[in-house]
């Protein structure tokens, strides 16, 4: 039962953030919802390499994420989402418009947890 606990935490702790993004899109803040979007990647990728016994390299989800692009069988789906979470803005502070670091970050979340179990 713990697992699980701490499964609907992680997911609840995830969806907060990713609700915090949208609104922060919503206000015109599109920094903060970037910001928002990649610590729910992190939260997620945290939960992932704790479940599967890897080291994790600290709570920036940044260094989370360069991580698991390090690491091999992963879905191959898995690596796009990587790197437009890690993608540096342009001159203008913006990325490309066909990048979404919310939905990008909610299917990153997606997968990790649906392939932590095993």
């Amino acid at each position: 039962m713990k697992g699980m606990d701490e499964t609907s935490a992680v997911q609840q702790a995830i969806q907060k953030e990713l609700d915090q993004a949208q609104s922060a899109r919503a206000s015109g803040k599109e920094g903060m919802a970037r910001v928002c979007a990649r610590r729910a990647a992190g939260l997620a990728i945290g939960a992932y390499l704790h479940r599967q016994g890897l080291p994790d390299p600290g709570p920036s989800a940044m260094d989370r994420l360069r991580y698991l692009n390090t690491l091999p069988h992963l879905p191959p789906e898995i690596y796009p989402l990587i790197r437009h979470l890690t993608r540096r803005v342009d001159t203008n502070y913006a990325l490309p418009p066909e990048i979404d670091l919310i939905a990008d970050a909610q299917a990153l979340a997606g997968l990790l947890l649906e392939n932590g179990e095993g």
